[in-house]
């Protein structure tokens, strides 16, 4: 469905998700990354490293799409795996040094898109356009947890 002035937000917000979604694998392209990469790199360069389980929770997708991702960004030398000492059956997925060299080049460009995005906006507008955005998402993350 194409959004129109009378459409509901949801259908706005999936719109602009999608388009920001295709801006940002172009400008992420000629680093070699795609945009469903960067939540994994953001977690891994702010958290250390993490089970698979623990990713999939924090970029809010299922475990097999996870398993997926992890296993194309491996191969392309941008994590790696380790057994956890504290429980063997578990893997610790950390940053390479590619990885970890791609993370700020990745965050410029999506920040890049983000002001081209809000360009004429206020600052006001911007806060509370973020207020908005965030307890939207935390009744879509109250939601997903009851479906639990």
């Amino acid at each position: 469905m194409l959004p129109t002035p009378s459409s509901p937000p949801t259908t706005l917000v999936n719109t602009a998700a999608r388009v920001l979604a295709r801006i940002n694998d172009r400008r992420l392209r000629p680093l070699g990354l795609a945009f469903g990469q960067v939540p994994v790199l953001a977690a891994l360069g702010q958290g250390g490293p993490l089970s698979q389980k623990e990713l999939a929770r924090l970029a809010r997708i299922e475990q097999p799409s996870m398993a997926q991702l992890l296993a194309r960004m491996e191969r392309d030398g941008l994590v790696e795996r380790a057994p956890d000492p504290n429980d063997r059956r578990v893997s610790l997925i950390s940053l390479t040094a590619e990885g970890q060299a791609k993370l700020p080049l990745a965050h410029s460009a999506l920040l890049d898109t983000n002001n081209r995005a809000l360009d004429g906006f206020s600052p006001e507008e911007v806060d509370v356009l973020h207020g908005l955005l965030g307890r939207f998402l935390a009744n879509l993350d109250a939601e997903l947890a009851d479906q639990r």
